[in-house]
Protein backbone atom coordinates (compact mmCIF):
# COMPACT_ATOMS: atom_id res chain seq x y z
CA UNK A 1 0.00 0.00 0.00
CA UNK A 2 1.19 3.20 -1.14
CA UNK A 3 0.81 6.39 1.12
CA UNK A 4 -2.19 7.62 -0.65
CA UNK A 5 -3.64 4.02 -1.19
CA UNK A 6 -5.72 4.43 1.50
CA UNK A 7 -7.71 1.94 3.55
CA UNK A 8 -11.59 3.34 3.72
CA UNK A 9 -14.48 1.97 6.37
CA UNK A 10 -17.07 2.38 3.92
CA UNK A 11 -19.29 -0.56 5.12
CA UNK A 12 -20.65 0.36 8.25
CA UNK A 13 -20.73 -3.31 9.54
CA UNK A 14 -17.64 -3.74 9.11
CA UNK A 15 -14.57 -2.70 11.32
CA UNK A 16 -16.47 -1.25 14.43
CA UNK A 17 -13.86 -1.10 17.05
CA UNK A 18 -10.75 0.36 16.97
CA UNK A 19 -8.06 1.34 19.44
CA UNK A 20 -8.80 5.16 18.79
CA UNK A 21 -10.97 7.21 16.98
CA UNK A 22 -10.11 10.64 15.86
CA UNK A 23 -13.14 12.96 14.37
CA UNK A 24 -11.02 15.16 12.04
CA UNK A 25 -8.50 14.78 9.36
CA UNK A 26 -7.31 18.62 9.46
CA UNK A 27 -4.26 20.68 11.07
CA UNK A 28 -4.51 19.09 14.33
CA UNK A 29 -6.32 15.73 13.57
CA UNK A 30 -3.70 14.54 11.14
CA UNK A 31 -1.04 14.80 14.00
CA UNK A 32 -3.05 13.13 15.89
CA UNK A 33 -3.74 10.23 13.33
CA UNK A 34 0.14 10.10 12.59
CA UNK A 35 1.23 9.91 16.82
CA UNK A 36 -1.37 7.44 17.09
CA UNK A 37 -0.55 5.14 14.09
CA UNK A 38 3.17 4.68 14.73
CA UNK A 39 2.82 3.97 18.00
CA UNK A 40 1.20 1.06 16.87
CA UNK A 41 -2.65 1.71 17.19
CA UNK A 42 -5.36 0.79 14.85
CA UNK A 43 -6.85 3.88 14.02
CA UNK A 44 -10.10 5.32 12.58
CA UNK A 45 -9.91 9.18 11.44
CA UNK A 46 -14.10 10.13 10.72
CA UNK A 47 -13.63 12.90 8.01
CA UNK A 48 -16.99 14.46 7.40
CA UNK A 49 -16.64 15.26 3.76
CA UNK A 50 -14.77 13.52 0.81
CA UNK A 51 -11.18 12.10 0.44
CA UNK A 52 -8.53 14.24 -1.00
CA UNK A 53 -6.00 11.89 -2.58
CA UNK A 54 -2.81 14.37 -2.31
CA UNK A 55 -1.60 15.89 -5.78
CA UNK A 56 -4.18 13.48 -7.72
CA UNK A 57 -7.28 15.65 -6.32
CA UNK A 58 -5.71 19.15 -6.90
CA UNK A 59 -7.24 19.62 -10.84
CA UNK A 60 -6.20 23.36 -10.67
CA UNK A 61 -2.95 22.75 -8.94
CA UNK A 62 -0.84 24.24 -12.05
CA UNK A 63 -4.22 26.23 -13.92
CA UNK A 64 -3.18 30.31 -14.38
CA UNK A 65 -5.97 32.66 -14.09
CA UNK A 66 -7.07 32.99 -18.23
CA UNK A 67 -7.46 28.96 -17.95
CA UNK A 68 -10.82 30.03 -16.27
CA UNK A 69 -14.06 32.06 -18.26
CA UNK A 70 -14.20 34.48 -15.24
CA UNK A 71 -10.55 34.77 -14.69
CA UNK A 72 -10.70 32.92 -11.20
CA UNK A 73 -13.88 34.81 -10.46
CA UNK A 74 -17.20 32.28 -8.87
CA UNK A 75 -20.49 32.60 -10.46
CA UNK A 76 -23.34 33.41 -8.61
CA UNK A 77 -24.73 30.06 -8.15
CA UNK A 78 -21.36 29.16 -6.25
CA UNK A 79 -21.45 32.00 -4.29
CA UNK A 80 -24.65 31.24 -3.21
CA UNK A 81 -23.42 27.62 -2.28
CA UNK A 82 -20.84 29.41 -0.24
CA UNK A 83 -22.74 32.07 1.23
CA UNK A 84 -21.00 32.22 4.03
CA UNK A 85 -17.16 31.87 2.57
CA UNK A 86 -17.88 34.51 -0.05
CA UNK A 87 -17.88 36.77 2.73
CA UNK A 88 -13.96 36.14 2.81
CA UNK A 89 -12.82 37.21 -0.18
CA UNK A 90 -10.77 34.28 -0.42
CA UNK A 91 -13.56 32.16 -2.00
CA UNK A 92 -12.22 31.54 -6.11
CA UNK A 93 -12.67 29.18 -8.96
CA UNK A 94 -9.58 27.76 -8.52
CA UNK A 95 -9.92 26.35 -4.42
CA UNK A 96 -14.38 26.34 -4.17
CA UNK A 97 -14.08 22.99 -4.13
CA UNK A 98 -12.12 23.13 -0.80
CA UNK A 99 -14.87 24.96 0.82
CA UNK A 100 -17.81 23.69 2.85
CA UNK A 101 -21.10 23.86 0.86
CA UNK A 102 -22.86 26.69 3.17
CA UNK A 103 -26.45 26.37 2.48
CA UNK A 104 -26.33 22.75 3.53
CA UNK A 105 -24.33 23.55 7.05
CA UNK A 106 -26.49 26.51 8.07
CA UNK A 107 -25.31 28.06 11.28
CA UNK A 108 -27.23 31.56 12.80
CA UNK A 109 -25.45 34.79 13.51
CA UNK A 110 -26.79 36.20 16.46
CA UNK A 111 -23.97 38.57 16.40
CA UNK A 112 -22.21 38.88 12.94
CA UNK A 113 -19.01 36.25 12.80
CA UNK A 114 -18.08 34.50 9.41
CA UNK A 115 -17.10 31.08 10.04
CA UNK A 116 -15.20 29.72 7.35
CA UNK A 117 -14.89 26.03 6.96
CA UNK A 118 -13.68 23.18 5.07
CA UNK A 119 -15.11 19.70 5.17
CA UNK A 120 -12.64 17.05 3.14
CA UNK A 121 -9.78 14.89 4.40
CA UNK A 122 -6.93 17.60 5.24
CA UNK A 123 -9.48 19.96 6.31
CA UNK A 124 -8.19 23.37 6.31
CA UNK A 125 -4.75 23.18 6.26
CA UNK A 126 -5.41 22.46 2.36
CA UNK A 127 -6.40 26.90 2.95
CA UNK A 128 -4.19 28.00 5.72
CA UNK A 129 -2.25 30.92 5.73
CA UNK A 130 1.11 28.36 6.76
CA UNK A 131 2.52 31.15 9.24
CA UNK A 132 4.10 28.96 12.26
CA UNK A 133 5.43 31.20 15.26
CA UNK A 134 5.49 29.71 18.86
CA UNK A 135 3.81 31.17 22.05
CA UNK A 136 6.21 31.97 25.14
CA UNK A 137 5.33 31.91 28.37
CA UNK A 138 4.32 36.21 28.01
CA UNK A 139 1.13 34.40 26.56
CA UNK A 140 0.75 31.35 29.05
CA UNK A 141 0.61 33.88 31.87
CA UNK A 142 -1.24 36.66 30.45
CA UNK A 143 -4.07 35.62 31.86
CA UNK A 144 -2.98 35.20 35.33
CA UNK A 145 -1.15 37.90 35.33
CA UNK A 146 -3.94 40.44 34.03
CA UNK A 147 -6.85 38.62 35.54
CA UNK A 148 -8.49 38.53 32.38
CA UNK A 149 -9.70 34.48 31.74
CA UNK A 150 -8.59 31.42 33.91
CA UNK A 151 -4.77 30.80 34.31
CA UNK A 152 -3.60 28.40 31.99
CA UNK A 153 -2.74 24.93 33.15
CA UNK A 154 0.54 24.83 31.17
CA UNK A 155 3.77 26.82 30.53
CA UNK A 156 6.04 27.16 27.38
CA UNK A 157 8.61 24.86 29.34
CA UNK A 158 5.97 22.03 29.09
CA UNK A 159 5.03 22.45 25.27
CA UNK A 160 8.93 23.94 23.98
CA UNK A 161 9.96 20.12 23.13
CA UNK A 162 6.28 19.45 21.39
CA UNK A 163 7.49 22.40 19.27
CA UNK A 164 10.59 21.16 18.58
CA UNK A 165 9.32 18.15 17.58
CA UNK A 166 6.62 18.86 15.11
CA UNK A 167 8.96 21.71 13.66
CA UNK A 168 11.56 19.69 13.02
CA UNK A 169 9.32 16.83 10.82
CA UNK A 170 6.85 19.52 9.34
CA UNK A 171 9.64 22.08 8.21
CA UNK A 172 9.47 25.80 9.13
CA UNK A 173 11.47 27.91 7.33
CA UNK A 174 12.36 31.56 9.23
CA UNK A 175 15.35 33.49 11.28
CA UNK A 176 16.75 33.49 14.80
CA UNK A 177 16.20 36.31 15.87
CA UNK A 178 15.95 35.75 20.37
CA UNK A 179 13.40 37.48 21.25
CA UNK A 180 12.03 36.32 24.17
CA UNK A 181 8.10 37.26 23.02
CA UNK A 182 8.68 35.14 20.51
CA UNK A 183 10.67 32.36 21.04
CA UNK A 184 12.65 30.78 18.33
CA UNK A 185 12.18 27.30 16.34
CA UNK A 186 13.76 24.65 14.86
CA UNK A 187 14.61 26.73 11.35
CA UNK A 188 15.07 25.64 8.01
CA UNK A 189 16.99 28.68 6.42
CA UNK A 190 14.38 31.66 5.76
CA UNK A 191 12.80 33.12 2.89
CA UNK A 192 14.63 36.80 1.92
CA UNK A 193 12.99 39.94 1.93
CA UNK A 194 13.40 42.03 -1.03
CA UNK A 195 14.89 45.39 -1.25
CA UNK A 196 12.36 47.51 -0.37
CA UNK A 197 11.62 44.92 2.53
CA UNK A 198 15.49 45.44 3.51
CA UNK A 199 15.14 49.25 3.46
CA UNK A 200 11.88 49.53 5.53
CA UNK A 201 13.05 47.29 7.83
CA UNK A 202 16.31 49.17 8.44
CA UNK A 203 14.56 52.39 9.15
CA UNK A 204 11.84 51.26 11.18
CA UNK A 205 14.64 49.21 13.32
CA UNK A 206 16.44 52.33 13.66
CA UNK A 207 13.31 54.74 14.41
CA UNK A 208 11.82 52.43 16.75
CA UNK A 209 14.42 50.77 19.15
CA UNK A 210 12.44 47.21 19.92
CA UNK A 211 10.69 46.88 16.79
CA UNK A 212 12.01 44.37 14.75
CA UNK A 213 10.84 43.27 11.05
CA UNK A 214 11.94 39.80 9.85
CA UNK A 215 10.82 37.59 6.84
CA UNK A 216 7.67 35.57 8.21
CA UNK A 217 8.12 31.94 10.02
CA UNK A 218 6.01 29.54 7.35
CA UNK A 219 5.80 25.95 7.02
CA UNK A 220 7.20 25.95 3.39
CA UNK A 221 10.33 24.37 2.46
CA UNK A 222 13.06 26.09 1.18
CA UNK A 223 15.12 23.33 0.84
CA UNK A 224 14.12 19.51 0.45
CA UNK A 225 13.24 17.94 3.55
CA UNK A 226 11.96 14.13 4.40
CA UNK A 227 11.02 13.23 1.05
CA UNK A 228 9.37 16.56 -0.07
CA UNK A 229 10.21 19.36 -2.48
CA UNK A 230 11.23 22.95 -2.02
CA UNK A 231 8.99 25.81 -2.28
CA UNK A 232 8.71 26.78 -6.07
CA UNK A 233 7.57 30.58 -5.42
CA UNK A 234 4.08 30.07 -7.41
CA UNK A 235 2.19 31.30 -4.72
CA UNK A 236 -0.74 28.64 -5.89
CA UNK A 237 -1.15 26.96 -2.70
CA UNK A 238 -4.61 27.34 -1.71
CA UNK A 239 -4.80 24.83 -5.50
CA UNK A 240 -3.13 22.39 -3.63
CA UNK A 241 0.77 22.01 -3.98
CA UNK A 242 2.16 19.13 -6.10
CA UNK A 243 5.71 19.54 -4.45
CA UNK A 244 4.57 18.60 -1.02
CA UNK A 245 6.71 22.46 -0.17
CA UNK A 246 3.78 23.46 2.63
CA UNK A 247 2.62 21.13 5.59
CA UNK A 248 -1.03 19.91 4.76
CA UNK A 249 -2.61 16.92 6.93
CA UNK A 250 -2.80 15.41 2.61
CA UNK A 251 0.43 15.51 1.99
CA UNK A 252 2.35 15.27 5.38
CA UNK A 253 0.64 14.03 8.53
CA UNK A 254 -2.06 11.47 6.97
CA UNK A 255 0.19 9.73 4.49
CA UNK A 256 2.91 9.16 7.78
CA UNK A 257 -0.32 7.80 9.42
CA UNK A 258 -1.28 5.50 6.14
CA UNK A 259 2.29 4.23 5.79
CA UNK A 260 1.81 2.16 9.24
CA UNK A 261 -0.49 -0.22 8.20
CA UNK A 262 -3.00 1.20 11.57
CA UNK A 263 -5.47 3.76 9.74
CA UNK A 264 -8.46 3.64 8.48
CA UNK A 265 -10.18 6.60 7.41
CA UNK A 266 -13.80 7.04 6.72
CA UNK A 267 -15.11 10.04 4.66
CA UNK A 268 -18.53 11.72 4.63
CA UNK A 269 -18.86 10.96 8.54
CA UNK A 270 -20.35 13.63 10.22
CA UNK A 271 -20.28 12.50 14.11
CA UNK A 272 -22.99 13.35 15.53
CA UNK A 273 -21.98 12.63 19.26
CA UNK A 274 -19.51 11.12 21.69
CA UNK A 275 -20.74 7.45 23.36
CA UNK A 276 -20.25 7.87 27.49
CA UNK A 277 -21.04 4.64 29.70
CA UNK A 278 -22.54 5.21 32.41
CA UNK A 279 -20.95 2.14 34.36
CA UNK A 280 -17.16 2.54 33.23
CA UNK A 281 -17.13 6.11 33.52
CA UNK A 282 -15.62 6.64 29.81
CA UNK A 283 -16.61 7.02 26.77
CA UNK A 284 -16.88 4.18 24.32
CA UNK A 285 -17.14 5.25 21.03
CA UNK A 286 -18.69 7.91 18.43
CA UNK A 287 -21.89 7.75 17.01
CA UNK A 288 -21.91 9.12 13.51
CA UNK A 289 -24.53 10.09 10.93
CA UNK A 290 -23.64 8.68 7.03
CA UNK A 291 -23.81 12.16 4.93
CA UNK A 292 -24.47 10.45 1.89
CA UNK A 293 -27.17 7.90 3.08
CA UNK A 294 -28.57 9.35 6.27
CA UNK A 295 -27.98 6.32 8.13
CA UNK A 296 -26.79 6.48 12.00
CA UNK A 297 -24.09 4.13 13.60
CA UNK A 298 -21.67 3.79 15.94
CA UNK A 299 -18.04 3.02 16.31
CA UNK A 300 -15.83 2.13 19.19
CA UNK A 301 -12.68 2.86 20.48
CA UNK A 302 -10.46 3.09 24.06
CA UNK A 303 -9.97 6.58 23.15
CA UNK A 304 -11.23 8.89 21.49
CA UNK A 305 -9.50 12.87 20.05
CA UNK A 306 -12.01 15.43 19.17
CA UNK A 307 -10.18 17.56 16.17
CA UNK A 308 -13.31 18.73 13.93
CA UNK A 309 -12.09 22.39 14.54
CA UNK A 310 -12.59 24.59 17.16
CA UNK A 311 -16.70 25.16 17.04
CA UNK A 312 -17.37 21.81 15.24
CA UNK A 313 -15.52 20.11 18.13
CA UNK A 314 -17.83 22.11 20.99
CA UNK A 315 -21.18 21.39 18.72
CA UNK A 316 -19.93 17.49 19.16
CA UNK A 317 -19.34 18.08 22.60
CA UNK A 318 -22.97 19.87 23.16
CA UNK A 319 -24.42 17.27 21.12
CA UNK A 320 -23.08 14.51 23.76
CA UNK A 321 -25.45 14.42 26.69
CA UNK A 322 -25.83 12.06 29.07
CA UNK A 323 -26.80 11.45 32.76
CA UNK A 324 -23.67 11.98 33.66
CA UNK A 325 -23.37 14.79 31.41
CA UNK A 326 -27.21 16.59 31.11
CA UNK A 327 -25.85 19.90 29.49
CA UNK A 328 -22.87 18.33 27.21
CA UNK A 329 -19.53 16.17 27.69
CA UNK A 330 -17.26 17.53 29.79
CA UNK A 331 -19.54 21.05 30.57
CA UNK A 332 -19.30 20.65 34.37
CA UNK A 333 -18.08 23.97 34.35
CA UNK A 334 -20.70 26.12 32.43
CA UNK A 335 -18.03 26.52 30.55
CA UNK A 336 -18.34 24.58 27.21
CA UNK A 337 -19.37 26.87 24.20
CA UNK A 338 -18.33 29.94 25.92
CA UNK A 339 -15.20 32.50 25.71
CA UNK A 340 -15.07 32.15 22.16
CA UNK A 341 -11.81 34.17 20.50
CA UNK A 342 -10.73 35.20 17.47
CA UNK A 343 -8.11 37.76 16.11
CA UNK A 344 -8.90 40.96 14.83
CA UNK A 345 -7.15 41.69 11.02
CA UNK A 346 -7.55 43.88 8.20
CA UNK A 347 -6.62 46.89 10.62
CA UNK A 348 -3.12 48.83 9.19
CA UNK A 349 -1.66 51.19 6.31
CA UNK A 350 -0.28 51.31 2.72
CA UNK A 351 2.23 53.70 0.96
CA UNK A 352 4.60 53.73 -2.09
CA UNK A 353 8.42 53.44 -1.60
CA UNK A 354 10.13 56.08 -3.85
CA UNK A 355 13.97 54.37 -4.80
CA UNK A 356 14.80 50.87 -6.08
CA UNK A 357 12.70 51.50 -9.60
CA UNK A 358 15.40 49.40 -11.27
CA UNK A 359 14.82 46.72 -9.50
CA UNK A 360 12.24 43.84 -9.62
CA UNK A 361 11.71 40.48 -7.84
CA UNK A 362 12.08 36.84 -9.24
CA UNK A 363 8.95 34.91 -8.36
CA UNK A 364 5.87 35.05 -6.16
CA UNK A 365 6.86 34.54 -3.07
CA UNK A 366 3.94 32.67 -0.80
CA UNK A 367 5.18 34.81 2.48
CA UNK A 368 6.06 38.32 3.62
CA UNK A 369 7.44 40.31 7.14
CA UNK A 370 6.31 40.64 10.27
CA UNK A 371 6.65 42.36 13.10
CA UNK A 372 6.31 40.82 16.76
CA UNK A 373 4.64 42.49 18.74
CA UNK A 374 6.12 44.86 21.53
CA UNK A 375 3.15 46.42 23.36
CA UNK A 376 3.00 45.16 27.17
CA UNK A 377 6.11 43.20 26.91
CA UNK A 378 7.70 44.73 29.89
CA UNK A 379 7.52 47.75 32.00
CA UNK A 380 9.12 50.01 29.35
CA UNK A 381 6.59 48.95 26.81
CA UNK A 382 3.05 48.86 29.26
CA UNK A 383 0.51 50.48 27.48
CA UNK A 384 -2.43 52.02 29.53
CA UNK A 385 -4.34 52.19 26.81
CA UNK A 386 -4.92 48.27 26.58
CA UNK A 387 -4.14 44.81 27.30
CA UNK A 388 -1.56 42.49 25.54
CA UNK A 389 -0.66 43.19 22.32
CA UNK A 390 -0.62 42.64 18.15
CA UNK A 391 2.18 41.64 15.00
CA UNK A 392 2.25 42.95 11.76
CA UNK A 393 1.77 40.94 8.81
CA UNK A 394 2.62 42.42 5.49
CA UNK A 395 5.10 43.12 2.43
CA UNK A 396 6.41 45.25 -0.14
CA UNK A 397 5.52 44.06 -3.77
CA UNK A 398 5.63 46.13 -7.06
CA UNK A 399 2.54 46.92 -9.06
CA UNK A 400 2.55 45.13 -12.33
CA UNK A 401 0.95 46.10 -15.38
CA UNK A 402 -2.73 45.30 -14.79
CA UNK A 403 -3.55 49.44 -14.26
CA UNK A 404 -3.96 49.49 -17.86
CA UNK A 405 -7.02 47.22 -17.68
CA UNK A 406 -9.76 50.48 -17.65
CA UNK A 407 -7.87 52.44 -19.54
CA UNK A 408 -8.89 53.34 -23.18
CA UNK A 409 -6.54 52.52 -25.97
CA UNK A 410 -5.86 49.86 -28.45
CA UNK A 411 -2.92 48.19 -30.86
CA UNK A 412 0.53 48.30 -30.73
CA UNK A 413 1.33 51.34 -29.46
CA UNK A 414 -1.02 50.81 -26.24
CA UNK A 415 0.43 47.87 -25.77
CA UNK A 416 3.99 48.88 -25.80
CA UNK A 417 3.47 51.59 -23.16
CA UNK A 418 1.39 49.26 -20.99
CA UNK A 419 4.89 47.45 -20.96
CA UNK A 420 7.61 49.80 -21.10
CA UNK A 421 7.64 49.90 -16.81
CA UNK A 422 6.29 48.27 -14.40
CA UNK A 423 4.32 50.43 -11.64
CA UNK A 424 5.65 51.92 -7.84
CA UNK A 425 6.92 49.66 -5.26
CA UNK A 426 4.02 49.79 -2.53
CA UNK A 427 4.82 48.78 1.12
CA UNK A 428 1.56 47.62 3.68
CA UNK A 429 1.40 46.19 6.93
CA UNK A 430 -2.25 44.79 8.48
CA UNK A 431 -2.22 43.79 12.54
CA UNK A 432 -3.26 41.10 14.64
CA UNK A 433 -4.32 41.77 17.90
CA UNK A 434 -5.28 39.15 20.92
CA UNK A 435 -8.80 39.38 21.83
CA UNK A 436 -9.49 38.73 25.46
CA UNK A 437 -11.61 35.43 26.47
CA UNK A 438 -15.37 36.85 27.40
CA UNK A 439 -17.61 34.34 29.02
CA UNK A 440 -20.42 36.02 26.97
CA UNK A 441 -18.50 35.48 23.75
CA UNK A 442 -20.62 31.94 22.91
CA UNK A 443 -21.73 29.48 20.99
CA UNK A 444 -25.09 27.55 21.66
CA UNK A 445 -26.85 24.89 20.20
CA UNK A 446 -29.33 25.92 18.00
CA UNK A 447 -32.60 23.34 18.28
CA UNK A 448 -34.85 25.05 15.50
CA UNK A 449 -32.16 25.26 12.87
CA UNK A 450 -31.42 21.97 11.73
CA UNK A 451 -28.95 21.14 9.10
CA UNK A 452 -29.26 18.61 6.37
CA UNK A 453 -28.77 15.62 8.08
CA UNK A 454 -31.74 16.83 11.30
CA UNK A 455 -28.76 17.87 13.35
CA UNK A 456 -29.22 21.15 15.45
CA UNK A 457 -27.07 23.89 14.38
CA UNK A 458 -24.80 26.58 16.18
CA UNK A 459 -25.72 29.67 17.23
CA UNK A 460 -22.78 32.07 17.60
CA UNK A 461 -22.66 35.36 19.47
CA UNK A 462 -19.80 37.11 19.67
CA UNK A 463 -18.44 40.66 19.15
CA UNK A 464 -15.64 42.49 19.82
CA UNK A 465 -15.11 44.35 23.19
CA UNK A 466 -13.86 47.66 24.26
CA UNK A 467 -9.95 46.18 24.67
CA UNK A 468 -9.97 44.83 21.34
CA UNK A 469 -11.34 48.46 19.66
CA UNK A 470 -8.53 49.86 21.42
CA UNK A 471 -5.64 47.64 20.05
CA UNK A 472 -7.07 48.02 16.38
CA UNK A 473 -6.89 52.23 17.18
CA UNK A 474 -3.52 51.50 18.39
CA UNK A 475 -2.34 49.08 15.13
CA UNK A 476 -4.10 51.74 12.62
CA UNK A 477 -1.92 55.17 14.62
CA UNK A 478 1.38 52.84 14.69
CA UNK A 479 1.02 51.52 11.17
CA UNK A 480 0.76 55.20 10.04
CA UNK A 481 4.27 56.79 12.68
CA UNK A 482 6.14 53.79 10.72
CA UNK A 483 5.63 54.17 7.40
CA UNK A 484 5.60 57.58 7.66
CA UNK A 485 9.19 57.39 9.67
CA UNK A 486 10.23 54.98 7.03
CA UNK A 487 9.65 57.35 4.17
CA UNK A 488 6.96 56.21 2.75
CA UNK A 489 4.38 58.71 0.70
CA UNK A 490 0.81 58.85 0.30
CA UNK A 491 0.11 56.57 3.09
CA UNK A 492 -3.89 55.42 3.47
CA UNK A 493 -3.89 54.12 6.76
CA UNK A 494 -7.46 51.73 6.95
CA UNK A 495 -9.70 49.78 9.17
CA UNK A 496 -12.70 47.54 7.71
CA UNK A 497 -14.16 46.99 10.80
CA UNK A 498 -14.72 43.32 9.93
CA UNK A 499 -16.83 41.13 12.70
CA UNK A 500 -15.40 38.11 14.33
CA UNK A 501 -13.94 35.35 12.04
CA UNK A 502 -12.29 37.29 9.32
CA UNK A 503 -9.12 36.24 11.31
CA UNK A 504 -10.17 32.48 10.48
CA UNK A 505 -8.30 31.77 14.23
CA UNK A 506 -11.50 31.21 15.89
CA UNK A 507 -10.16 29.91 19.87
CA UNK A 508 -11.24 28.39 22.84
CA UNK A 509 -15.19 27.26 23.40
CA UNK A 510 -13.84 24.00 25.65
CA UNK A 511 -10.62 25.80 27.17
CA UNK A 512 -7.64 24.11 29.17
CA UNK A 513 -7.44 24.95 32.95
CA UNK A 514 -6.64 23.90 36.22
CA UNK A 515 -9.97 23.39 37.38
CA UNK A 516 -13.10 21.24 36.38
CA UNK A 517 -15.33 23.89 38.00
CA UNK A 518 -13.99 26.83 35.43
CA UNK A 519 -12.38 24.64 32.79
CA UNK A 520 -13.57 21.84 30.30
CA UNK A 521 -9.75 19.80 29.75
CA UNK A 522 -7.09 19.23 31.83
CA UNK A 523 -3.40 20.50 31.45
CA UNK A 524 -3.10 17.17 28.78
CA UNK A 525 -6.02 18.16 26.78
CA UNK A 526 -8.55 15.30 28.02
CA UNK A 527 -12.18 16.40 29.33
CA UNK A 528 -12.26 16.95 33.02
CA UNK A 529 -14.48 13.84 34.32
CA UNK A 530 -14.16 11.80 30.96
CA UNK A 531 -10.19 11.64 30.91
CA UNK A 532 -10.23 9.41 27.59
CA UNK A 533 -11.77 11.97 25.39
CA UNK A 534 -9.09 14.37 23.75
CA UNK A 535 -9.64 17.47 22.65
CA UNK A 536 -6.64 19.23 20.82
CA UNK A 537 -7.90 21.63 18.08
CA UNK A 538 -8.64 25.52 18.65
CA UNK A 539 -11.49 24.73 21.18
CA UNK A 540 -8.90 23.80 23.97
CA UNK A 541 -7.31 27.20 23.93
CA UNK A 542 -7.62 29.36 27.08
CA UNK A 543 -6.27 32.42 25.64
CA UNK A 544 -5.08 33.48 22.08
CA UNK A 545 -1.76 35.50 22.17
CA UNK A 546 -1.68 37.55 18.90
CA UNK A 547 0.52 35.10 16.21
CA UNK A 548 -1.78 32.65 14.42
CA UNK A 549 -2.58 29.78 16.27
CA UNK A 550 -1.55 26.04 14.27
CA UNK A 551 1.79 25.73 15.30
CA UNK A 552 0.76 25.62 19.18
CA UNK A 553 -2.46 23.04 18.04
CA UNK A 554 0.10 20.88 16.40
CA UNK A 555 2.53 20.73 19.49
CA UNK A 556 -0.35 20.90 21.95
CA UNK A 557 -1.71 17.19 19.56
CA UNK A 558 1.35 15.69 19.65
CA UNK A 559 1.71 16.23 23.31
CA UNK A 560 -1.87 15.23 23.79
CA UNK A 561 -1.46 12.02 22.07
CA UNK A 562 2.02 10.98 23.83
CA UNK A 563 0.83 11.31 26.78
CA UNK A 564 -2.53 8.93 25.64
CA UNK A 565 -0.20 6.77 24.18
CA UNK A 566 1.69 6.04 27.93
CA UNK A 567 -1.72 6.44 29.70
CA UNK A 568 -3.24 3.42 27.72
CA UNK A 569 0.26 1.14 28.02
CA UNK A 570 -0.24 1.77 32.24
CA UNK A 571 -4.03 0.68 31.35
CA UNK A 572 -4.92 4.11 32.81
CA UNK A 573 -7.70 4.85 29.98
Amino acid sequence: MSNYDYNYNIDAKKNMTYDAIVIGSGMSGGWAAKELCEAGLKTLVLERGRIIRHIHDYPNMNKESWDWELRGGVTPAEKKKHYKAARSNWLGESNKDFYANDEENPYTEIKPFMWLRAHQMGGRSQLWGRQCYRWSDLDFEANAKDGHGIDWPIRYKDIEPWYTYVEKYAGISGEAIGLPQLPDSHFLPPMELNCVERDVKKRIEQQFPGRNMIIGRVAHLTVPHNGRGQCQSRNKCSMGCPYSAYFSANSVTIPAANATGNLTIRPWSIANSIIYDESKGKATGVRVIDAESGEMMEYYSKIIFCNASTLSSTRILLNSTSNRFPNGMGNDSGELGHNLMDHTYRTGAMGTFEGHEDKYYKGRRPNGIYIPRYWNINDKTKSDKFVRGFGYQGGAYRKGWGGGANVKGFGANFKDNLLKDPGPWEFFITGFAECLPYHENKVTLDHDSLDKWGQPTLAIDCEWKENEVALRKQIREDAVEMLEKAGLKNIIDFDNNHEPGFGIHEMGTARMGRDPKTSVLNAHNQVHGCENVFVTDGACMTSNSCVNPSLTYMALTARAANHAISELKKQNL
